[in-house]
């Protein structure tokens, strides 16, 4: 299994697989939107030995309080279904962060089931004082710090709001 950034000729095969995993278009759009308005930091597509794109993660920038402070939100996350199961998503996952700590980008953020994503060590956002601008299951909202500089008790006083590229609110 090959996992690599996506390239200009995976765009198709990218968005067939998304309608393929996902029971509408919403996130296949969402995607679309996201490129073409600037606002993917990091896509990656995994591939089988035969090159077909089996797997797919975009990662992309979220604001918190207002403010960008280089943030990024993982979404979507897309496995092609004979492909689940075999660890695709997590390999996915756990290159993208890597690619997003060399970068510098100091947190990643994630909405999802917590069971599957804190075994990649994500966290729940409320711990940190952190919320998510959608009203979402108890655990769902997690982050990840990155980098060692982030002070991970700077927002556990207050409740610091975060928000997504305006392109997530029209899932």
């Amino acid at each position: 299994m090959l996992i690599r950034t996506e390239a200009p000729a995976d765009i198709l095969p990218t968005d067939a697989l998304l309608k393929s995993v996902f029971d509408t278009d919403a996130e296949a759009n969402l995607v679309m939107k996201l490129r073409e308005n600037s606002r993917r930091t990091l896509s990656l597509v995994a591939c089988n030995d035969d090159g077909e794109i089996v797997g797919h993660v975009m990662f992309s920038p979220v604001t918190v309080a207002g403010v960008d402070n280089n943030w990024q939100g993982l979404a979507p996350l897309a496995v092609k279904k004979e492909y689940q199961g075999q660890g695709i998503g997590s390999r996915l996952i756990e290159e993208g962060l890597s690619s997003l700590r060399e970068f510098g980008y100091p947190v990643c953020v994630v909405l999802g089931d917590p069971d599957y994503y804190s075994r990649l060590g994500f966290s729940a956002a409320k711990d940190v004082g952190l919320n998510c601008q959608w009203d979402v299951r108890e655990g769902a909202f997690q982050v990840q710090f990155l980098t060692a500089e982030i002070d991970t008790n700077r927002h556990a006083k207050g409740s610091a709001l975060v928000e997504y590229s305006a392109e997530f609110s029209e899932l």
